[in-house]
């Protein structure tokens, strides 16, 4: 029996690796495979993509030849749910079966407009000190200019990536079971994130976690858990 793929796309200004460590959870009829968003990790000396289209024209080319042997799946956190979304919409004009389920996390509806526009033209001061407010960059780095100096240019490119996005309606909804993860503490309103339901004409779950935006790094196990019951099931 094949295994069913599970690609796992990154929130902003994050790599692969942050999906290594489900690896030792993850059930053994599920493929796991990380996505690298180029300019960064094993892809790093390769350009950063500058919008939404480019990032989605780049993974597409990366995993087009895994799209129609084998059922899959897509799990996105924050940025990698919008990457998610507009991949899974590609893939169905271009007349690949869709995906069997997609995991939505930490990202209101695409049809929500960002509020937290234009922080990646912020200069470099004030830009550090709204990624420390939002927990996701590690103090060390934050605290290290060297580090800072290959990270900011990654950090601001996929904030910009989000924060220009402009969601346009499709002509068709999706037509796969949507689950969608959130912390409760994080800064969306709950009709923000209810508005998935209104892009798939399957079913829609939510589910609510203990926490802010970057959630999943406190309760891995409990989320590959979920997925490994839904994709199994």
């Amino acid at each position: 029996m094949k295994k069913t793929k599970l690609f796992c796309l990154p929130y902003a200004g994050g790599s692969a690796t942050i999906y290594e460590k489900w690896k030792k959870n993850i059930n053994s009829s599920i493929q796991l495979i990380p996505i690298e968003y180029s300019g960064r990790g094993k892809r790093f000396t390769q350009p950063l993509c500058d919008n939404l289209e480019e990032v989605v024209d780049d993974i597409y080319n990366i995993i087009k030849n895994n799209l129609d042997d084998t059922p899959y799946c897509f799990f996105g956190h924050s940025m990698g749910s919008l990457v998610s979304y507009e991949l899974s919409h590609k893939i169905k004009e271009l007349n690949h079966p869709q995906p069997t389920h997609i995991f939505f996390s930490g990202k209101s509806a695409p049809n929500i407009k960002s509020r937290d526009k234009d922080l990646h033209k912020l200069n470099d001061k004030e830009f550090k000190e709204e990624l420390f407010k939002l927990e996701g960059t590690p103090k060390e780095i934050l605290e290290n200019n060297e580090l800072m100096n290959i990270y900011l240019p990654i950090l601001r490119s996929d904030f910009k990536v989000v924060e220009e996005y402009m969601y346009t309606p499709k002509p068709e909804k999706l037509e796969c079971n949507f689950t969608v993860i959130y912390g409760k503490d994080d800064d969306m309103r709950i009709n923000e994130i209810c508005d998935w339901q209104k892009h798939t004409n399957q079913k829609c779950n939510f589910i609510k976690f203990p926490g802010g935006h970057f959630f999943i790094h406190d309760h891995t196990e409990e989320i590959v858990e979920i997925v490994n019951n839904i994709i199994s099931a």
